[in-house]
């Protein structure tokens, strides 16, 4: 078993949105492992980062990807830092991996000040672009495919998503 698609990208780029709705236009079942480690351990991602860090996250997060690319055959989004994984970046070799990027700006202004983000508080900008910078090479690393999402709508971002699948298979 094996996911149709895999999206990775950086917070603000829609992984969610457009996972779930590509799952839909495909008739298959969605999937965050964000979700699954917010459902596994009865706490949000904000609370587990406050009360255990990040580090106690980090490991959780490398468990549920490993969990869901085993068991998962629909569209599978990953959290945002899910890539800082060496172990997590080898399994995605073998998986059809679609980067959603985001510059900046429209990052900042997707994710807004929103506090369920730990890694976000404070200067958003700064630290968004500090993030990005060091994650983006490797979300370029494991992406077989990579959509810019800066002026597209989850809608035109599931359409290109759809027509690499498609390609793909």
């Amino acid at each position: 078993m094996s996911p149709i698609a895999v999206l990775i990208g950086p917070p603000g780029a829609g992984k969610t949105t457009v996972a779930e709705d590509l799952a839909r236009r495909l008739g298959a079942s969605f999937r965050d492992t964000d979700h699954d480690i917010e459902t596994r351990e009865g706490a949000t991602v904000q609370e587990i980062f406050v009360d255990h860090g990040e580090a106690h996250f980090r490991v959780l997060e490398e468990e549920a990807v490993a969990a869901a690319l085993l068991e998962h055959d629909g569209v599978l989004a990953l959290g945002g830092g899910a890539v800082l994984s060496e172990a997590t970046r080898a399994l995605l070799a073998e998986h059809r991996v679609v980067f959603l990027d985001v510059g900046l700006p429209a990052a900042v202004s997707r994710v807004g000040m929103n506090g369920n983000r730990p890694l976000l508080l404070g200067n958003v900008r700064s630290q968004l672009k500090n993030l990005m910078d060091r994650r983006r090479p490797l979300y370029a690393q494991v992406a077989r495919f990579t959509i810019v999402t800066d002026d597209l709508d989850a809608s035109q971002v599931s359409d290109r998503a759809l027509a690499l699948i498609e390609e793909d298979r």
